[in-house]
């Protein structure tokens, strides 16, 4: 009973009306195109929390924040050490660095070494998503190169979550779809313009 207690107080609050807390989304070549396309229907009243990695070139600064929010009704933000998961609310990995979701619902911003020659890494924000958040996570693969992600996709599954992935036939480069699709760990294979409404579908429990 104790080791049960101390366990809740290290676990986030599930969020209110959403059947998930959190969707982790990785793209990497043509993904700003394909995130704008999923996150500019979303309801502005989004009931979980967005997190994305999408491979950027370190040494550069990103307005990929900026020109998501003029796109969405959401609320996006670069991430930040520190900042707490909110609903309706898409944290955005900085250049360089990994985005990773803490135990008690707050992210971490790390220069640790590259996984896979990449920082960010999405194996590592699908694993920590996986190991915060267990059945109430989502992991969406979009458009790109490489295979960057399926080992996040084999964590989020084997915690209990949902994998969705985007159908190569409308992904603009499919490795990182095919890797994903490859590891028999995923739920839903959709085409680029179905994903949004099916994000809605699954946290909110209903259409957009």
């Amino acid at each position: 009973m104790i080791q049960m207690a101390e366990n809740a107080k290290n676990h986030p609050p599930h969020f209110t009306n959403a059947a998930f807390d959190v969707v982790a989304i990785a793209a990497s070549a043509g993904g700003l195109t394909a995130i704008v396309k999923v996150l500019s229907t979303l309801p502005a009243k989004f009931t979980a929390a967005i997190a994305i990695v999408q491979h950027l070139a370190p040494g550069h600064p990103s307005f990929m924040a900026e020109i998501l929010s003029r796109r969405t009704n959401i609320t996006v933000k670069q991430a930040e050490e520190g900042d707490c998961l909110t609903p309706g609310t898409a944290y955005v990995a900085p250049p360089d660095r990994h985005l990773l979701v803490n135990g008690d619902g707050t992210l971490s911003l790390s220069q640790s070494e590259l996984v896979h020659f990449l920082r960010p890494s999405a194996d590592l924000l699908f694993e920590s998503v996986a190991a915060t958040y267990k059945d109430r996570a989502i992991a969406l693969v979009l458009t790109g190169t490489g295979s960057d992600g399926a080992m996040g996709v084999e964590a989020i599954k084997k915690m209990g979550g949902t994998v969705i992935v985007q159908d190569l036939k409308t992904a603009e480069f499919s490795g990182m779809p095919s890797a994903a699709i490859n590891t028999a760990n995923v739920d839903f294979i959709l085409p680029l313009d179905e994903i949004s409404s099916t994000l809605v579908g699954l946290v909110m429990g209903e259409s957009n």
